[in-house]
């Protein structure tokens, strides 16, 4: 798989929830060994990425991630994306019942080497993403 593969795969065959593909499958294969999710203040090895995403996955069953810009110099990739669902449950403190979505925007610094991820930065507006679902 080719890096640009690999993000791909990452944004439509990961992130977005898609019945067709095994997500958990799709993250083994495309995350290294050793990869880190940093975010604000957190970082996240490859399992416990997996875990937050079978989380949100159940929470946020129509859950999309769509690239809309991708810069790419060397091994890094910048991705701006759109994400966007109907969470059905508690979403971060929010009680949720499934009829009303969101749509952010999210940015992620991406460091692939060999078809691997082995490292991501991310931002996501989960702030404009409970003003959403509030209204």
């Amino acid at each position: 798989m080719t890096n640009k593969e690999a993000l791909l795969a990452f944004y439509e065959k990961a992130l977005t929830v898609n019945k067709e593909t095994d997500s958990t499958t799709v993250l083994n294969e495309i995350l290294s060994t050793d990869f880190e999710s940093k975010g604000s203040t957190e970082s996240k090895n490859k399992e416990q990425l997996i875990g937050q995403l079978k989380f949100f996955w159940t929470l946020i069953p129509d859950l999309k991630w769509a690239p809309q810009d991708i810069v790419n110099e060397g091994n890094k990739y910048v991705v701006r994306s759109l994400a966007t669902g109907t969470p059905n449950g508690d979403f971060m403190g929010l009680p949720t019942d499934g009829s009303k979505s969101f749509s952010i925007m999210t940015i992620d610094v991406h460091h692939i080497v060999d078809g691997k991820v082995q490292e991501v930065h991310h931002l996501e507006d989960w702030g404009t993403a409970m003003k959403q679902l509030k209204s």
